[in-house]
This record gives structure tokens, C-alpha cells and sequence, in this order.
């Protein structure tokens, strides 16, 4: 009887990943962002200065939202391109481990 090589089971492979953003949490985030950048315009609208000065921080402001939305799909793509990376590596090794025999005797 051949014995099979050992192998380390990821469970992380096999099964696949849960999403870990609900409906509510979905909910919560775009309300939690819409509450907070219209208060920051209405206190920008209100606040006791000249226009230029409103402008220049609305622009600030501006700024600032871009760059997060920026910054959090620079994150998400890099995320989901580690995940790809990771499963063809993955399936490589198991294609090798599955060919490899260690009890094959070169002639």
C-alpha cells in the first residue's frame, strides 16, 4: 500500500469566504457618511467667516472625501488581487503535491 504525502489542509481554500458586510452594516456606513459631510456643509454654511475663507475649507473638504474614496478602493483592489494571488499559488501547489510521488523511483 502507497502511503500519500502529508499535506497541511487550509481550510481558507475550500470554503468559501462570508461576506462580513451585512445589509445593515452597508446601511449604516453610507448613512454614518451622508450625516457627516452635511453637517460639515451646513456648518461650513453657517460658520461666522468670509467666503474665501468658506471656499478654500469646502474645497478642503472636497479634498479630503475624494482622497478617502480614493484610498479605500486603492485598499479593496489590492484586498481582492492578494486574494486572487493566493488561490492560483495555492492551486499550483496542490497540482504539484497531487503529481509528486515520493515513492517513484527514477529509472
Amino acid at each position: 500500500m502507497r502511503a500519500t504525502p502529508a499535506r497541511r489542509h487550509d481550510d481558507r481554500m475550500t470554503k468559501p469566504i462570508q461576506p462580513t458586510r451585512t445589509a445593515a452594516f452597508h446601511a449604516q456606513a453610507i448613512l454614518s457618511f451622508a450625516v457627516s459631510l452635511t453637517s460639515m456643509v451646513i456648518a461650513l454654511a453657517y460658520l461666522p467667516a468670509q467666503a474665501w475663507v468658506k471656499a478654500f475649507l469646502a474645497l478642503g473638504l472636497l479634498y479630503v472625501v475624494t482622497s478617502t474614496i480614493t484610498l479605500c478602493k486603492v485598499v479593496r483592489d489590492r484586498q481582492e488581487l492578494s486574494e486572487v494571488t493566493n488561490r492560483v499559488d495555492q492551486a499550483r501547489l496542490d497540482k504539484l503535491l497531487a503529481q509528486h510521488d515520493p515513492f517513484k523511483v527514477d529509472a
